[in-house]
């Protein structure tokens, strides 16, 4: 069970570093958007460096019957099961806020997008990658892209490769791709051959699809924490003190 522990802190561990490290993910659009989101990566290295210390500090108290450490471990485990909680409990009731606050991510991503700017190129390019992925076009829909300025100064005629539903653009995975048949030099939104499909909807029901999963690993990480915190307090009361009163004197 310690073990568990040091191979759990070390998923944790890579878990945080993967989100700090990612340039080509939805994680990747939050984490450049969201200084939050990279604050929650700095807890997570945190947590996993602490759960690998704990398990191997309650391997230490076990074996060499410490009753400290064992103490120790149960109040660290303990105390992260507590805030697993409190962060659950969080997101739940702020989801609607967190839901807000990506669309505005979003939707300002989409409003700057500039395939010449190389300064957001790894932005960009990662939100190309999502709408590429999931098969979506823009947050609510295609029609967020009618705010982008460059498209505005094109009069329509162009539209984001990435979210192109035709295999013409197979190639083309980033950038704007000109429309065919634009009537009279304009057009909109509904002219592109783009998903419909916003990703909103798409992202939301990835987690419909896997919240069985994802509820499944939260649920079976906590009894884990829980079978952890019962087997140190048992070891703890069976570790007896030594009576030194029986120690014969010289």
């Amino acid at each position: 069970l310690f073990l568990f522990f040091q191979i759990l802190g070390a998923v944790i561990l890579g878990f945080g570093i993967w989100i700090l490290a990612d340039k080509t993910s939805f994680i990747a659009v939050l984490q450049m958007s969201s200084p939050s989101l990279k604050t929650g990566a700095y807890v997570l290295i945190g947590v996993g460096a602490l759960t690998m210390l704990m398990g191997f500090l309650g391997c230490v108290g076990a074996v060499n019957e410490i009753r400290c450490l064992l103490g120790l471990y149960f109040t660290c485990l303990m105390v992260i099961l507590i805030a697993q909680v409190a962060a659950g409990l969080v997101i739940y009731f702020q989801k609607e806020t967190l839901k807000k606050e990506l669309h505005d991510i979003v939707i300002d991503l989409i409003k700057n997008y500039d395939p010449s700017d190389d300064d957001e190129r790894n932005l960009q390019d990662a939100w190309d990658y999502v709408q590429n992925q999931i098969a979506c076009c823009g947050w609510t829909g295609a029609k967020d892209w009618e705010e982008n300025e460059i498209l505005i100064n094109q009069s329509m005629t162009l539209y984001p490769c990435s979210c192109s539903n035709s295999s013409k653009d197979s190639q083309n995975k980033s950038g704007f791709c000109p429309l065919d048949d634009a009537v009279n030099g304009t057009a909109t939104y509904t002219d592109w051959p783009v998903h419909e499909q916003g990703c909103m909807d798409g992202v939301e029901k990835w987690l419909k699809d896997n919240l069985g999963v994802i509820l499944g690993v939260c649920t079976g990480v906590a009894v884990v924490e829980l079978l952890g915190m019962i087997l140190s307090i048992s070891l703890c009361k069976n570790i007896h003190s030594e009576d030194y009163t029986k120690v014969p004197k010289s």
